[in-house]
């Protein structure tokens, strides 16, 4: 589950008056990033939706986030949902910005996954504005195994656009979608693409042990590599998050791990784990920037509290085509 602590918020305040950028360690959870114009621009969980811009990747500028308030209609899904957004989601195609997002009650899967769209992330530019178009999915408790959150969108090669998202009860999910993203494509066909093992007797309300969740799919030489984080994330020191991979020659699967293991019978190869320094790491995004790619993600700092912070590490692959991380 995607829970951020209150002293993020605080900090993206206090942090808000300043004229200069900070440090890259600056306060995130579940971070995503695009690049337009020579600028990156980070969302992460939040007040409605946490946004900070650099030059760099190195110092960070913080923006004011996407919603000013909660929108009215997941008030009305999550009963209580006070406007902290969790894990968004953004891409880039045929001229415009998509940012799924999801609004959830923690610990349940009473969840639903919403969609933004802008022309531009310049909040400087005339053409700056976020257009909310609701509810995307919804989960309910005693109908759904699954949990509507963490979305991230991947296009196939025919440029169809396919959704995955989850978090605990029976994994992660994939659905296509609509052209114009804001539901499901009909017939309706839901795939499961990567599951752990869970606690038969769990009533379904229960998100159980089957600890997965944050998925990114990121096409690469042939392949669909699926990221995902195994074990448990927001626990300051106590946090044991780490980031697993497969990878499928097809969108829908199956993943296999190093191994050959399918990721949907509990299969992942280990690619990011914690020490030390870095009590966990997970929930990551994966880009390409100047011909080189990057995995980003979030890490419980060891030198602060186990606070979680922002983390972007040089992404290389090996010879067998699986991806390496050296930081």
């Amino acid at each position: 589950m995607r829970y951020c602590f209150l002293l993020l918020l605080l900090t993206w305040r206090a942090i808000a008056g300043l004229a200069q950028p900070v440090p890259a360690r600056i306060p995130a959870h579940d971070p995503v990033m695009a690049r337009q114009n020579g600028s990156y621009y980070m969302f992460c969980t939040g007040n409605g939706i946490a946004v900070w811009s650099s030059k760099d990747r190195k110092s960070w500028k913080p923006e004011p986030p996407v919603f000013a308030t909660a929108p009215a209609w997941a008030t009305q899904a999550v009963p209580g949902f006070k406007g902290h957004i969790w894990a968004p989601d953004i891409s880039f195609h045929n001229g415009q910005y998509a940012l799924f997002y999801s609004v959830s009650a923690f610990g349940k899967n009473t969840s639903a996954i919403g969609l933004a769209t802008n022309k531009t992330l310049d909040p400087a530019s005339k053409d700056f504005r976020w257009v909310d178009h609701g509810r995307v999915l919804q989960s309910v408790p005693g109908r759904d195994m699954w949990n509507a959150i963490d979305p991230n969108l991947i296009r196939d090669e025919a440029g169809r656009p396919w959704l995955s998202f989850g978090s605990f009860w029976e994994g992660i999910k994939l659905v296509q979608l609509r052209p114009d993203l804001t539901g499901p494509a009909q017939p309706e066909q839901w795939r499961t693409l990567a599951r752990r093992p869970r606690t038969p007797q769990l009533n379904d309300s229960l998100p159980g042990d089957g600890a997965i969740e944050a998925p990114f799919i990121f096409r690469k030489n042939g392949y669909y590599y699926l990221f995902t984080s195994f074990d448990y994330c927001c626990r300051g020191p106590q946090s044991t998050y780490k980031i697993m991979v497969g990878r499928a020659k097809n969108v829908a699967g199956p993943y296999l791990d190093q191994a050959g293991k399918p990721l949907a019978q509990g299969g992942g190869t280990q690619l990011l784990a914690g020490d030390q320094n870095w009590f966990g790491l997970g929930h990551n995004s994966v880009y390409t920037f100047d011909n080189a790619d990057y995995l980003v993600f979030h890490g419980y700092d060891a030198a602060d509290k186990g606070r979680p912070k922002l983390r972007i590490e040089p992404l290389t692959w090996d010879a067998a085509g699986w991806p390496v991380v050296q930081p």
